[in-house]
């Protein structure tokens, strides 16, 4: 029977046949200890000299690193590993032997590992970040799907840029001027005046030269996008959408946290409903913690996030920051327009903001007058007023990006680890 490492506990007592790699081995007299991986899992495999063939016991204690085979035994329990099952070695069949696999157990340097991300990858570390990413993408899709959004994939090449060109990727195309797309946003917002509740999942692309341990150039988001939905109820979509996803890693995820050495503890704190704190009282907290370079008006940075977070023990939304400071579509609060109906959600232990969003604007009068306070009036342009002119109402989004919620829940320290083959400032190789 041919099965993986995964799905091995169904088989416990009977002999199967694995196909594997080495990650990594030791030997004790008779007895040799394969550690194996097949993408699905690590497992131990157990060869004794008594129970197998001569040739294939010189095979487990010669074996070397990342070399690929077969292997065949039985399943049984083992309750001193974290993954519960090991098997008892009765045949390999070496599939091909992988000579001086350049990164071996002991320590290496990040550079010398990103160089390497194409083998850093199988590591079980790497390989537990990679199965937290895929059930937070798992998770999106089922919490979207039961609440009857559509998915909707906005174009990644654009005529026009979201939130500004300063830090677009411009290339040509055929005679015209192109970019890659910063957000899927404004097309989302096309979508849901056809479709009510829509949501894209897609790369999006950066031109910022940023070094920081929260930035990548190239990194994937989770845009939802919501008709006759104001401000403070797309606030509780997020909040439930993200508690949603948090509480589905730590169901179906525990095994990689435990290899991650995850604390948890904060992990099951997050359920809604999230507190919340205006910009203005977040100014004024952070000006009482000793910060006096922050003045109303001004953006917060990573140390102020972080300040801000750690006065709460879940997530925090930010809410209603200066227009100034926010994109040209998110809208006024009416009692107060200086302000905008907006919030960025800040995730616990340093890692920033995870989310941002706001109410857009949907009056054409006040939409034609930020198209001139920002010089939008080209025609790029035309097809999002029209938005507002062909039975506007008020609607609601926000972007989540995936590679900061990774780190978060996986407690990894640079979103570089979190994305397979991360594109950063100086870096497109491999």
């Amino acid at each position: 029977m041919k099965t993986t490492i995964s799905q091995a506990p169904k088989f416990l007592g009977q002999e199967v046949t694995i196909g594997a790699w080495l990650a990594n081995k030791r030997s004790s007299g008779k007895i040799a200890f394969l550690q194996l991986r097949d993408g699905t899992g690590f497992m131990q495999g157990v060869v004794a000299k008594n129970d197998v063939s001569e040739e294939t016991f010189q095979l487990a204690k010669n074996i070397t690193q990342e070399s690929s085979m077969y292997i065949t035994g039985t399943i049984v329990e083992d309750k001193r590993s974290p993954f519960g099952y090991e098997m008892q070695v009765s045949n390999i069949e070496l599939i091909q032997e992988a000579i001086d696999y350049p990164i071996t157990p002991k320590d290496h340097g990040t550079e010398f590992l990103m160089d390497h991300r194409h083998l850093w990858l199988r590591s079980k570390k790497q390989h537990a970040v990679m199965k937290v990413r895929n059930e937070i993408i798992r998770a999106t899709y089922q919490y979207f799907n039961e609440n009857d959004y559509v998915k909707v994939d906005p174009p990644i090449l654009t005529g026009s840029s979201a939130e500004g060109t300063t830090e677009l990727f411009h290339t040509k195309y055929f005679d015209e001027e192109a970019y890659l797309s910063q957000s899927g946003q404004l097309y989302m917002e096309a979508a849901a005046m056809a479709l009510g509740k829509v949501f894209s999942f897609g790369p999006t692309f950066r031109a910022e030269k940023s070094k920081t341990r929260r930035h990548l150039i190239e990194f994937w988001m989770i845009e939802p996008e919501m008709a006759f939905m104001d401000h403070d109820e797309s606030l509780e979509v997020q909040e439930q959408y993200v508690s949603f996803v948090v509480q589905s890693v730590l169901e179906n995820c525990r095994l990689e946290l435990d290899t991650l050495e995850r604390d948890t503890s904060t992990l099951e704190n997050v359920k809604a409903p999230f507190p919340r704190i205006s910009y203005d009282d977040a100014v004024t907290l952070l000006q009482e913690k000793g910060f006096d370079d922050i003045q109303w008006g001004e953006d917060f940075g990573a140390p102020h996030e972080t300040a801000i977070a750690e006065h709460y023990d879940k997530p925090v939304f930010i809410t209603n920051y200066p227009a100034d400071i926010k994109a040209f579509y998110m809208k006024p609060d009416p009692n107060r327009p200086e302000v905008v109906l907006c919030a960025d959600l800040i995730a616990p232990e340093g890692y920033g903001e995870v989310i941002g969003g706001s109410q857009r604007i949907d009056d054409l009068d006040l939409m034609k007058q930020r198209y001139e306070e920002h010089n939008l009036t080209s025609d790029a342009y035309k097809w999002y007023l029209e938005l507002r002119q062909y039975g506007s109402v008020p609607h609601s989004g926000f972007g989540l990006g995936l590679e900061r919620t990774v780190a978060w829940l996986s407690g990894v320290e640079h979103v570089r680890e979190t994305i397979p083959f991360p594109r950063l400032l100086n870096r497109l190789y491999p």
